[in-house]
């Protein structure tokens, strides 16, 4: 039985990493008229929560030396159902951007500390906790992506309420995670104290800051594709419900790839080949779009591509490291650098919006970003001659 709710806590805390962002897109032209915000200004929504997720990450691990993971996780998910509450009561931009700012903390803070969750409780089973953590993040995007102008309507034309609803998946968790802290506290007063060592980042290894550089631009496109498609698609003379259903069919396309790239990287080894591959997937995406092509159509390349490159940047640390105190360091400063990076990406393209007046323009801006990101994987190569392996009952990397 603990076990059951070990994995349910698991499944409704990720659920709720994605809705703060993702439900903006389809309703962002809406907020945009309602608020009289500009695109550069619209794009904060979902930069200040990427920001955020570089920013303040960091400060997971003590929250979770203090409180334990499980109490640090019932923190993060209150600032998260706070964050997404309040904006039913927005009434000017101060106010929203203040919610998107303390959700991403929320989120910030929940991301690391349940990848250490999962080494916690399943030491022999990493792969796949971890495929139950990101399948739960893809469906939570799906869903808010899907469900937000239906709701809209549902709530009389509220994009507010819209927006706010996404707080009741906290109330739902919240009750599951308060048990978990109940127990984790008994468990701490019975069980033995271990010492961690606690490896440096790799601010001075130049190899560190190329796949940071990667983790950067790969986050950057997807955010931008997660503030930006919808409108972009709107732009078309696509109704909002129609370019929302289309991101969901991008969202959920990347599910897949989610599941699946990872392990054919893992089989045929060469790994330029996938970084480069889901790269052009995501370069003839953005030019189909820009062509005219059936956004639906698109969305198809787009979401394989998005949903292969995240994974495959999770793993880099954990291949270019010979144990597990060093993988943990490389993916702190990838991840905090690269997400800080990445939060510049939505930023960029509501800015050439703005500029241009058009979404064309924009998406050609991205579409330099994707060249830049294949020229920074084939920096990458292929995975080294020697790789490290895993040993998941000891949580200890050996050479093979």
């Amino acid at each position: 039985m603990k076990l059951f709710y070990i994995v349910l806590a698991l499944i409704l805390a990720s659920l709720n990493l994605r809705p703060p962002i993702t439900s903006i897109s389809p309703l962002m032209s809406t907020i945009q008229g309602d608020l009289n915000i500009s695109g550069i200004t619209a794009s904060l929504l979902t930069t200040l929560p990427v920001l955020c997720m570089g920013i303040f990450a960091p400060f997971s691990v003590m929250l979770s030396r203090r409180w334990g993971n499980e109490g640090a996780i019932v923190l993060a998910l209150m600032l998260i159902g706070v964050g997404t509450a309040l904006r039913l009561f927005v009434g000017a931009t101060p106010l929203m951007m203040f919610t998107s700012f303390l959700s991403g903390v929320g989120i910030a803070l929940a991301g690391p500390l349940l990848s250490s969750f999962i080494k916690q409780h399943f030491p022999t089973r990493v792969a796949a906790m971890v495929g139950i953590y990101s399948t739960a993040m893809v469906v939570g995007a799906s869903i808010s992506v899907g469900l937000s102008v239906p709701l809209q309507k549902i709530l009389g034309g509220s994009w507010r309420g819209s927006l706010a609803v996404w707080a009741l998946l906290v109330a739902i968790a919240l009750p599951i995670w308060m048990k978990l802290v109940l127990s984790a506290r008994k468990d701490r007063q019975s069980g033995p104290i271990s010492a961690v060592n606690v490896e440096a980042l790799p601010v001075k290894n130049s190899r560190a800051w190329v796949l940071t550089l990667f983790f950067g631009l790969m986050a950057a496109i997807f955010y931008s594709l997660t503030a930006w498609l919808a409108p972009a698609i709107q732009s078309q003379g696509y109704t909002k419900e129609t370019a929302g259903s289309i991101q969901t069919l991008f969202t959920l396309i990347s599910l897949p790839s989610t599941l699946f790239i990872p392990m054919l990287v893992h089989r045929y080894q060469r790994r330029v080949f996938w970084l480069v591959g889901c790269a052009l997937m995501e370069l003839i995406g953005v030019l189909m779009l820009n062509l005219s092509v059936s956004p639906w159509l698109a969305a198809i390349p787009l979401g394989i591509g998005a949903g292969g490159l995240f994974p495959i940047a999770l793993m880099l640390p954990i291949d270019e490291t010979n144990n597990a105190q060093e993988a943990s360091a490389w993916s702190a400063m990838t991840q905090s650098g690269g997400y800080i990076l990445g939060a510049l990406g939505p930023l960029t393209i509501g800015w050439l919006h703005d500029a241009t007046g058009s979404f064309i323009q924009a998406f050609y801006g991205l579409a330099i970003i994707i060249v830049l990101q294949i020229v920074v994987q084939l920096a990458i190569g292929n995975k080294k001659s020697s790789p490290a392996s895993y040993d998941n009952q000891s949580l200890v990397y050996k050479k093979n």
